[in-house]
């Protein structure tokens, strides 16, 4: 099991954790208490700080439930926090709710945090690229 290291910058702020056994994502919360309007969207601090393994990244992914039962989801998603990043993790949260708006107390849960490991590259630049099956099909390509 890789380590992660973790700074609490709010005491009040709970730390993350997985819901469940094997999940993927470990639950984030807020620490900003908030309303946002339908269409509207708000920069919610978590409370937390990390510093990742050099060759990991850690993804800030939206909650279904959210979604399913307000139309939250996030602006950026998923959100990447690089290794050399130590700053406090922030959520840029959106109501797409034509009508209602969403409410938001200290310690609601609002995002996943998925870390993986991540593979540095050295791009190859050539003139023509090798044929595929798939070739160019893009968008609705497979049905």
């Amino acid at each position: 099991m890789t380590q992660v290291l973790i700074q609490q910058l709010d005491p009040q702020a709970p730390m993350p954790s997985y819901a469940h056994a094997g999940d993927a994502g470990l639950d984030l919360t807020t620490r900003k208490a908030c309303v946002i309007q339908p269409g509207q969207r708000e920069l919610l601090p978590t409370g937390i700080a990390i510093a990742l393994p050099e060759g990991f990244a850690a993804f800030v992914h939206p909650r279904s439930g959210l979604a399913i039962k307000h139309g939250v989801s996030l602006v950026n998603t998923p959100g990447t926090i690089d290794a050399g990043y130590r700053g406090e993790i922030q959520v840029i949260v959106i109501n797409h709710d034509p009508v209602s708006a969403v409410e938001f107390a200290v310690g609601d849960r609002i995002a996943q945090l998925v870390i993986q490991r991540v593979e540095q590259v050295s791009l190859v630049v050539v003139d023509q690229l090798p044929g595929s099956d798939r070739g160019e099909k893009g968008f609705g390509s497979s049905g």
